[in-house]
């Protein structure tokens, strides 16, 4: 059934139908259709529309529709309707009759679409929520046993100095801990119902629209009818928010494939999420980082497709913004699928400790504590890294650690070296020294770790 056809005397173009119609897509809004429509319902009582009986058998079925279909999505797609709303008109009439047409007294399907899918956006919301707390989990779960493991930490992918595996898992944390804020963030601006705001002017009818907004759960109402049935910012904002956390786990993949690779190979893959080579059978691939990575891409694309989208839209509704939600639902069941996958990497990893240490060992990613050393001893900082630079070019020159220059060797490049300087070059010891908030001692990854464990126990309470 068309929702529109009393001023038309043509039948639509078969082939019009088709492409206008857009339930194959918008399918996925039938309990937040049904939750507004049963919210409405109960507002038209208010007005004299409907009495509480009518509204309490309106309500009814649409539960029950909603009970039947939820789940049974063939049935709706293989329906004849335009979108999820002339279906659930159609349903709702079909069972009820004519009292099932006075439900949409002074409802416009543009607020109903609004409406609709910012309701969409807080039920994924809430679901996403829980995936960043739950990966967050089995970070600080792998962080807490690894605290004695070190490995090498990069910058410009060249080994730089030495952290835990502990510490390493610190960070992506704090990565997730920001993603999580920023969903919360664009959360407030989901609070705002634009449902009885007319198709761009309001409605006519004598409505409490802040009554509405809490019936549906949310907080208020929006405050211009123009601006709200075509705002889709909330839409950039979660895919904004999706783009950038997506970026953090393509970062974590990016690292986990090049420390599984055969150039650091500190960290093995479990066989349960590699994958082999079709023709060469020493092949262990890590396509599942590979395809998180991968899958950024398209987290991006649905963020640019919905600003270009909205960039030259006038005011107010377009029928180019039914072309929004393929852009929404794509982008955000990829972030939701590469949160959980995540997840499932970590728990299947086994560092190669013994192999870690030496990596670290071996890049002098002790060096800055030989300089820092030589500036305790009074040489000025500058000096003391040339002159640490030079002793790193004669350990290489002779295949050894720096710990493992003799003390007169030490003294031909700086005459206030000590034996005490041992004690600064073990890997420990360059741990250790890192005490500032925020470093990588013992202490202060401890104090992390007490953090986010209080954190997530207060967001679990």
């Amino acid at each position: 059934m068309s929702l529109w056809g009393g001023r038309f005397t043509k039948l639509s173009h078969v082939k019009f139908k088709k492409f206008n119609n857009s339930l194959k897509v918008d399918y996925r809004l039938i309990k937040d259709d049904i939750k507004s429509s049963i919210a409405w319902s109960k507002i038209l009582i208010d007005i004299q529309i409907l009495t509480n009986k009518e509204q309490k058998l309106i309500e009814t079925t649409l539960n029950s529709i909603l009970k039947k279909y939820s789940n049974n999505i063939t049935d709706i797609l293989e329906s004849d309707s335009e979108d999820i709303h002339s279906w659930l008109e159609t349903m709702l009439i079909n069972k009820i009759g004519e009292l099932g047409k006075k439900l949409y007294t002074g409802r416009s399907r543009n607020e109903q679409i609004a409406t609709n899918l910012k309701l969409w956006c807080k039920r994924k919301s809430n679901v996403i929520l829980k995936k960043i707390i739950k990966l967050q989990r089995i970070f600080l779960n792998q962080a807490c046993l690894h605290q004695d493991t070190i490995i090498p930490g990069y910058t410009h992918l060249q080994r730089a100095q030495p952290i835990t595996f502990a510490y390493w898992c610190l960070a992506y944390i704090e990565m997730l801990e920001r993603d999580r804020l920023r969903v919360l963030d664009v959360m407030k601006y989901l609070n705002l119902s634009p449902l009885g705001c007319g198709a761009i002017a309001g409605t006519s009818w004598n409505i409490d629209r802040k009554k509405l907004a809490l019936l549906m759960g949310f907080s208020d109402s929006t405050n211009n009818a123009l601006d709200s049935v075509s705002d889709r910012d909330f839409i950039i904002d979660m895919l904004s928010a999706a783009s950038i956390s997506m970026m953090h786990l393509s970062r974590f993949s990016e690292d986990l494939i090049f420390y599984s690779s055969g150039e650091a190979c500190f960290i093995e893959l479990s066989d349960s999420i590699t994958s082999g080579s079709s023709l060469m059978p020493q092949k262990k691939n890590p396509d599942i980082l590979e395809l998180i990575r991968g899958k950024c891409s398209g987290v991006y694309g649905s963020l640019h497709s919905i600003l270009i989208l909205l960039k030259g839209l006038p005011l107010s509704y377009n029928k180019d913004l039914q072309e929004d939600k393929q852009h929404l639902f794509q982008g955000l069941d990829i972030w939701d699928e590469c949160l959980e996958m995540c997840g499932v990497v970590l728990n299947n990893i086994h560092i190669h400790k013994l192999r870690a240490k030496k990596l670290a060992r071996e890049g002098y990613s002790n060096a800055t504590e030989l300089a820092d050393y030589l500036a305790i001893k009074g040489v000025s900082f500058r000096d003391a890294h040339h002159v640490a630079g030079n002793i790193v070019m004669k350990a290489i020159s002779q295949n050894k650690y720096l710990e493992e220059l003799d003390l007169l060797t030490f003294k031909k490049y700086c005459p206030l070296v000590e034996s005490d300087i041992y004690q600064y070059l073990t890997l420990e010891s360059c741990l250790e020294k890192k005490d500032a908030i925020g470093g990588v001692s013992k202490r202060q990854v401890q104090n992390s770790l007490n953090l986010i464990k209080e954190r997530l126990y207060h967001i679990d309470s």
